[in-house]
């Protein structure tokens, strides 16, 4: 997602003087789960019709992809690795077009049954497959600190053992996963039973249940994290919202106010400095300060996302593009007829917390704005300087962290520079 700071210096200059920043592909491959996360729509228990793109128009839509400089392609679903050998024939050829930076996970049902005597080889066997592919990023969800909630969410029994057991594996063959936290009301470690209602929001106890996270997934072995932000949409959603990418809800689980997202927010950027010399933690800081300020009434801190100008979303129902998954109104069609040569339309979204596409155009947005209008760059940056603090602090940590390159183990030297870096508001 901060594919642009890796690639040819020069490339990414002309991009950028372009008035656009470095391209981002999400494609679906299928909307078909065998989970049952009450937070997603995809869920195996959810009625409606699955999908699953054809092969010939996913090579191409990736070769065209490659042909129009998109530097990052996430593949995703449901669950991909339902169709194991096709996502990996599908890594495979946006390595060989050129896409340097590509990425796919899994809800984890590939980890469950830890305890038969074929484990091991089986894990060997996919993680030397994925070893043998350009693969930049594998993901891998987890949804609470308590392994019985996060089981009972995921109706994965046993998987957070078999993750445990699998990661140590995966690294032996050059693959670093990364845990992928979905941000609901059950990070605080508090799963209602029977007609119980959801707790209050409560900062402490989010902070607390995001200190329980991070330490967890250091504990079973992971070296790098992420989080996927609250996404219903309702209240605190834009009015104009049109989910075609089905992981949104309406379950309280994830139904927040915009007032309880700040409280969120918050507590995950005081949380995270505390583990960046422990864990490389993809999360921006700026983009959740951003966040923070945005659901306290200051629409304009966000900066627009760049969905439908430089980042696209290509659902499996129907294999069309759209701007991103949560703005399905606005059907581009198929996305080899897109001329991504020409002048990007303006931004000018801010309805949605979609991680994937919030955090690189809050991220890359400053070097967008140094090449076409510097003095507003400066004034941005002088008006909200907790912003200018909080981008350069991560634009130095995404360094220490090599760009969260999944293929390599952290750099602990680098990383201990952070040790308890608190980052002042």
């Amino acid at each position: 997602m901060l594919s642009g700071l890796k690639a040819p210096l020069f490339n990414h200059i002309r991009t950028l003087a372009r008035g656009r920043l470095p391209g981002q592909l999400i494609i679906q491959l299928t909307d078909r789960c065998n989970a049952s996360c009450p937070q997603c729509g995809m869920r195996r228990s959810a009625a409606f019709r699955r999908s699953t793109l054809p092969m010939d128009d996913c090579r191409r839509i990736i070769d065209h992809a490659a042909a129009s400089g998109i530097t990052a392609l996430s593949i995703t679903g449901g669950e991909p690795f339902l169709y194991q050998k096709e996502l990996v024939t599908l890594i495979r050829h946006a390595g060989e077009a050129g896409i340097p930076y590509i990425r796919t996970g899994t809800n984890g049902y590939l980890f469950m049954g830890h305890e038969r005597p074929d484990f091991d080889r089986r894990i060997a066997g996919l993680a030397e497959t994925l070893a043998a592919t350009s693969l930049y990023t594998f993901w891998i969800s987890v949804d609470s600190s308590v392994p019985e909630i996060h089981e009972r969410m995921r109706g994965l029994p046993g998987v957070m053992k078999g993750i445990e057991k699998a990661l140590p594996i995966f690294h032996a063959h050059g693959i670093f996963p990364s845990a992928n936290l979905g941000i609901t009301r059950n990070v605080t470690a508090h799963f209602p039973e029977g007609n119980e209602a959801y707790r209050p929001v409560d900062g402490d106890d989010y902070s607390a249940g995001f200190r329980a996270f991070f330490t967890r997934v250091i504990d079973l072995g992971f070296t790098m994290a992420n989080a996927c932000y609250p996404m219903s949409i309702g209240e605190g959603s834009g009015e104009s919202l049109n989910a075609v990418y089905e992981a949104t809800a309406e379950d309280d689980l994830v139904r927040f106010t915009a007032e309880e997202k700040r409280i969120v927010f918050h507590a995950l950027r005081e949380t995270i400095p505390r583990f960046r010399s422990r864990i490389r933690i993809f999360t921006p800081l700026s983009s959740l300060h951003a966040l923070e300020r945005s659901h306290a009434g200051n629409a304009d801190s966000c900066r627009p996302c760049r969905g439908g100008s430089d980042f696209f979303f290509i659902d499996a129902a129907g294999g069309n593009t759209y701007p991103c998954g949560y703005r399905g109104s606005e059907n581009l069609g198929r996305f080899w007829e897109l001329d991504l040569s020409r002048p990007p339309l303006p931004p000018t979204c801010r309805e949605c917390d979609w991680e994937c596409f919030r955090d690189p155009s809050e991220l890359m947005g400053p070097f967008h704005e140094f090449f076409t209008g510097p003095a507003g760059l400066f004034k941005k940056f002088m008006d909200d300087r907790t912003f200018a603090r909080l981008w350069l602090s991560d634009l130095r940590y995404y360094r220490a962290c090599g760009l969260f390159n999944g293929r390599i183990p952290p750099d602990c030297r680098k990383l201990a520079s952070f040790g308890q870096k608190l980052i002042p508001a």
